[in-house]
Order: C-alpha cells, then sequence, then structure tokens
C-alpha cells in the first residue's frame, strides 16, 4: 500500500503554482512598499493585486 504524501502549508481555494523573480527600480519599488504598507498587506499580495488590475486593460 502506498504512503500518501503529506501536503505542506496551508489548504487554500487559490494554490500558488507560478513564480516569478523580478528586478525592481526605486519607484516602482516604492510604490509597492508604501502600497503594501498603507494596506497592512505584503509586498508579494500588493504584486499580485497590481497585476490583477491589468487584467482591465485586456
Amino acid at each position: 500500500m502506498k504512503e500518501e504524501k503529506k501536503k505542506m502549508g496551508r489548504p487554500t481555494d487559490n494554490p500558488k503554482v507560478d513564480s516569478l523573480n523580478v528586478r525592481l527600480d526605486r519607484e516602482a519599488s516604492d510604490i509597492l512598499r508604501k502600497y503594501a504598507k498603507k494596506y497592512n498587506i505584503t509586498r508579494t499580495e500588493s504584486a499580485r493585486i497590481g497585476i490583477k488590475k491589468l487584467k482591465e486593460d485586456l
């Protein structure tokens, strides 16, 4: 009988399957940091919100 692998981390309805490494200029980094601080979220979540706003232009 095969053992089931135990999943790591918290369960989620929206798994994060892709990774992105990006280099930001100072202005973009400051905007991201200030947004994250204002809304008490991570810079990563701030970036996700920004990316989703791009959908409006599609």
